[in-house]
């Protein structure tokens, strides 16, 4: 019997049941889900174990790499300047970012990255996962980068090089990196535990990530090659054309190198709380912090792009930056905004319920369809609105 901590309000019981039920039924070794409503916690649980090996159990101030959730804070630092009136997605990236224009990129819009559209899903240039840790040279890459196909004319998940375009666009606008920004204008004010670029002194926090089971069917299998397969341009976008070994016995996500870096796509590092704190004050006030006001929420939600995805193959649909409510990424209802990330964690709002809902894990599940981990969660939540 898995040891299970936290509170959960009155009416919310159900959720409580759900998270329990992951532990008995969904093989799930650590995690943590938070869920705000109308600015209030309403759920804050965490159990299990943060390190398999040592036995180290989950705590309160456990923290969790979240990958590809981490796009949803980054959307809303950027939303942040919009809101200021500092970045209009309608704009070229060169206006704020004058090299990016190399390679014929001169119309290439903040839109189109956001939503997946630019055609840099991956670049030609040979790089190593100490390039893409030091920054820079993964940004000179970019800024040489010719488009894989015709901006605006296909969505192709940006799995990784969407951090990094977003980073400089947000450093360029703001003089601070992403995480900077994130540290002092969103975590800081809030309260909120969550890092783009960890700090080594809290390292000690971090679980251990548990690589996801091998395909247990044919079907799975098969559906596994047709992403990430050799030549797909979903193992160019996922592993950095191999420089990232996704599935290695050491998970480079498991090391210091990694945790301290800046990769606004994919190394977030947050307790489920922080994450459910943010996207609370996206639709809401938080102890009287609001981060982006309700026709920002409107603009950033919108959907600016649908279709088969050049990258994950299935459909896909984006706002600005955000992931929108699919099969692929269910969410409370379909005008939550957020982001899941691999393994099965997610984040998101909703703005009609004034809900922040937060679920992070070390053990990754196997799918790149809603996991049922999280579905089963956000299923309990709508149970109790």
């Amino acid at each position: 019997m898995t040891e299970i901590s936290g509170d959960t309000a009155g009416g919310f019981e159900a959720v409580a049941e759900a998270f329990e039920h992951n532990f008995d039924e969904h093989d799930e070794v650590g995690a943590a889900c938070c869920v705000y409503v109308g600015g209030e916690p309403v759920v804050d649980l965490w159990g299990g174990t943060a390190d398999k090996v040592s036995g180290r159990p989950w705590e309160r101030d456990t923290l969790q790499l979240h990958f590809s959730t981490t796009k949803g804070v980054a959307a809303i630092c950027a939303a942040m300047l919009y809101q200021r009136g500092m970045l209009d997605y309608a704009a070229p990236v060169a206006l704020y970012w004058p090299d990016f224009a190399g390679g014929g990129k001169e119309q290439v819009t903040v839109a189109h990255c956001l939503s997946h559209q630019a055609g840099l899903a991956a670049v030609d240039a040979d790089l190593t996962l100490d390039d893409l840790c030091a920054v820079e040279p993964v940004l000179r890459a970019l800024e040489a980068q010719e488009p894989l196909w015709e901006p605006g004319t296909a969505n192709g998940y940006h799995a990784i090089t969407y951090g990094w375009i977003v980073g400089e666009i947000v450093r360029r606008i703001d003089g601070r990196s992403l995480g900077r920004f994130l540290a002092d204008e969103v975590a800081g004010p809030l309260g909120a535990e969550s890092y783009i670029g960890l700090p080594e002194s809290e390292e000690p926090r971090v679980t251990t990530l548990l690589n996801a089971p091998p395909p247990a069917t044919q079907e799975e299998l098969e559906l596994m090659m047709a992403v990430m397969g050799p030549g797909t341009m979903g193992y160019r976008a996922l592993t950095m054309d191999g420089a990232i070994p996704f599935g290695a016995p050491e998970n480079p996500f498991n090391s210091l190198q990694v945790h301290a870096t800046e990769m606004p796509a994919a190394n977030g590092i947050s307790e489920a709380r922080g994450l459910a704190r943010i996207y609370g004050a996206t639709v809401g006030d938080v102890d009287g912090i609001r981060l982006i006001d309700d026709d920002t929420v409107r603009t950033v939600r919108a959907e600016h792009s649908r279709g088969p995805d050049r990258t994950l193959v299935v459909e896909g649909a984006w706002g600005m930056g955000f992931m929108l409510d699919l099969e692929v990424n269910p969410m409370l209802t379909g005008k939550s905004f957020g982001h899941p990330g691999a393994g099965g964690s997610l984040a998101f709002g909703d703005l009609e319920n004034g809900v922040g809902f937060a679920y992070v894990m070390n053990q990754m599940g196997g799918g790149i369809a809603g996991d049922p981990r999280a579905t089963g969660l956000v299923e309990a939540v709508r149970s109790c609105l």
